[in-house]
Parts: structure tokens; C-alpha cells; sequence
């Protein structure tokens, strides 16, 4: 799909500085010297979201008022980096890496339990954890082997056995972990990476069927309501472009079965070339993500990506 000059200058319009730095970056391919570019990602700092998050951060790396780094939900530590990530904050930023840290410290004696015990438990969360710690630059750190090997070991039989999902394979937990997985550079990965990784795609686009979502459920049968809609930000959870988004990134955006979802994709484009989209966390963020418009911008910024790269 060529992105038309039009969808493109409306992105750039966007008072989020994430989504120009993106649109310029992803759809346009300009490299990270290019002056626009590097404008760009600097007011991701400066301006908007990213610094009111950070606003918050104490000097330990948490964020303040939290229960924990996993509550209350949406608005501390683990919630926080998340957003954080898909605001396209430098990695090398010193709070970012900080906060990377700290998830990591905290985390560390439950990720090396569940590891020992083989025992798949909260694998989005370890997931979600690899992606921010990867971006962050930590590979080297001493917890990382651990959450990397746990992470592949998730994706073993199962995968991402879920207590929440009635102890069924989760859909939501296989995205999760191949999100952190993805972060680790194919030409780094090891044997037991790529396996794991292949494992996880074949789970999402052989054994089941991303458009129709009929992934294993608890017993009540019912495929969730975020499958089919399209949705920023998203944490744990998981939709249809959200899943293209991670299957592009691998690599495997021409699988066969990824095209019904492609298709489904293209269907949802409005006549002016936009997509539509919904933010059903926004409030519980405490975050000014903006109006309808930019929450729109967001999800035409992702699903032009991924379309840009297929058509």
C-alpha cells in the first residue's frame, strides 16, 4: 500500500511528537540523522506524555504512589514503561533504563522460581518486561539470561498456560512473550530463541486463526471483545492489529496465515484512508492522550505500517 501524501501530512499534524517521530521514521523510512527525525524524538522528551509520565518517577526508578511495581493498575512501574515504550522513548534515556532496571531487580527471584519449577505464570508480564529491558539496552545485565530463557520456556506445550484463562493456552500471553522476544536481534537470537519464537508464530497462525481469534478461552467460550476492535495503548492485552504488528516485526508478515487478518485490516479503512480506533484504558492511565482524532492518528499510524509493508 503506497501511503498517500495526504494521511501522511495529517500524521504529521498530530500534537503527540511519538506519532510524527513515528510516521516519519516507519512510513516515510527517513533514518534516525535526518534532521526531522531527530527533532522529532527529541520533543518526544520535552513535550506531551512522555515527560508527565516521567514527572512521577522517584529516584529508585518507581514511580511514586504505587501499591507495587503492578499496582495500582495502568499507573505504576511495570504500566508506566509500557507506555513509555510505545511512545518511542530513546532507550538510552537515563530513566528509561532506570526504570528498566528496577523491573528487573524486581522481578528477578519470581522469574528464576517459575523458570526452576517450569511452571508458565503471568508470561505477559515477563514479556512485556524483556520488550522495555531489551529497548533499554540491559542485555548484559545479570537478570536478562533468566527472563530471556523463561521467556522461550513459556512458549513451550501449552503456551502461556493461564490461571485467568481457566488454565488454558493464552493467546494474550503467546503475543506478549514474542513481543519481548522480538526485541532481541534475530542475528543475537539462540537456537532455543528461534525455536521458541517459530513455536509461538505457529500457535498464532497454523494451530488457530488470528482473524476469527479462536484461540483456547475459559469456559464460558467467549473470544474477547478487544480482539475485533482497535485499540491504543494496550498493556497485557491484545487485538488483531496489535498481533501484525508483532508478526511484521518478526519477519513473517507473509505467512498465509496472516492474510485473512491483513484483509480484515484493509476492511476497517475508512473512505479518506484512516482507520478508526478507541483508547478503553485512556482514563485509567492518568495520562492526556488526546482526543478522538489523535487516538485515531495512533491507530492509522499502526495499520498503515503494517499495510505499507504487505501491499
Amino acid at each position: 500500500m503506497t501511503v498517500e501524501p495526504g494521511l501522511v501530512g495529517w500524521l504529521l499534524e498530530a500534537e503527540t511528537p511519538s506519532i510524527r517521530y513515528r510516521t516519519l521514521r516507519d512510513l516515510l523510512g527517513l533514518p534516525e540523522s535526518d534532521s526531522r527525525v531527530s527533532s522529532a524524538r527529541e520533543a518526544i522528551l520535552k513535550d506531551g506524555l512522555a515527560p508527565a509520565i516521567f514527572a512521577r518517577q522517584t529516584e529508585t526508578g518507581q514511580w511514586a504512589g504505587e501499591h507495587s511495581y503492578y499496582t495500582p493498575k495502568y499507573r505504576s512501574t511495570h504500566w508506566s514503561m509500557l507506555l513509555l515504550d510505545e511512545l518511542g522513548v530513546d532507550g538510552r534515556d537515563v530513566r528509561f533504563r532506570q526504570g528498566a532496571g528496577y523491573m528487573l531487580r524486581a522481578t528477578s527471584a519470581n522469574t528464576r522460581r517459575n523458570l526452576d519449577a517450569q511452571r508458565p505464570d503471568w508470561c505477559c508480564l515477563y514479556g512485556n518486561v524483556l520488550r522495555y529491558a531489551l529497548k533499554a539496552g540491559l542485555n548484559s545485565d545479570p537478570d536478562m539470561a533468566a527472563l530471556i530463557d523463561y521467556a522461550a520456556a513459556c512458549l513451550q506445550d501449552g503456551p502461556c498456560r493461564c490461571e485467568s484463562n481457566d488454565g488454558c493456552a493464552c493467546a494474550w500471553g503467546v503475543i506478549r512473550v514474542l513481543w519481548g522476544l522480538a526485541a532481541i536481534p534475530k542475528a543475537e537470537r539462540t537456537v532455543e530463541t528461534s525455536a521458541a519464537i517459530e513455536r509461538g508464530v505457529e500457535f498464532l497462525l497454523e494451530a488457530h486463526h488470528l482473524a476469527e481469534a479462536d484461540y483456547p478461552t475459559a469456559h464460558d467460550g467467549k473470544v474477547h471483545v478487544l480482539w475485533s476492535k482497535l485499540s491504543f495503548p494496550l498493556f497485557y492485552q491484545a487485538d488483531i492489529l496489535f498481533t501484525l504488528r508483532l508478526i511484521d516485526e518478526l519477519g513473517v508478515l507473509d505467512h498465509p496465515g496472516a492474510q485473512p487478518a491483513l484483509d480484515w485490516l484493509e476492511r476497517r479503512r475508512g473512505k479518506d484512508g484512516r482507520w478508526r480506533g478507541a483508547s478503553p484504558y485512556k482514563l485509567r492511565t492518568g495520562q492526556m492522550l488526546g482526543d478522538r482524532e489523535e487516538i485515531d492518528r495512533w491507530i492509522t499510524l499502526f495499520a498503515a505500517g503494517v499495510m505499507r509493508e504487505f501491499r
